[in-house]
């Protein structure tokens, strides 16, 4: 008799990937919204017509922070809508959840919390 073992699954269950795209598709709407948000601040606010002197130096000065400050926080939101989305097509593929550093499955807890994830723990320690 042979012994023949079984390496387990090799991808998730079409339920556990519809229970990921759901997850996946809440993120990125609450997401969108938020770009949607910062995207409005840095296309507003404009109008400092009635200061004058140093004062509106200095008002100038920390308008220019704020922005660059909501800017950067614009182009994270974006990058990781990015990521979302392309874990979604991953759900499509079939390959969501797949390390593609190990090849094993990516533990579902990890998906949870970071599900854009493409690197188990295991891959993400030795990265580093």
């Amino acid at each position: 008799m042979e012994n023949i073992t079984t390496p387990g699954p090799t991808r998730y269950s079409d339920i556990e990937l519809e229970e990921f795209r759901q997850l996946i598709q809440n993120k990125l709407d609450i997401a969108r919204d938020e770009f949607a948000e910062l995207s409005a601040v840095l296309n507003g606010s404009n109008s400092n017509d009635d200061n004058s002197g140093a004062y509106a130096t200095m008002e100038d000065g920390a308008a220019t922070l704020e922005k660059e400050t909501v800017y950067q926080m614009a182009a994270r939101q974006k990058k990781f809508m990015e990521q979302l989305e392309a874990a979604l097509v991953r759900i499509g593929n079939k390959t969501y959840g797949i390390c593609r550093a190990t090849g094993k499955l990516i533990q579902k807890e990890r998906l949870m919390a970071v599900p854009h994830t493409t690197l188990s723990m295991e891959a993400k320690l030795r990265q580093n």
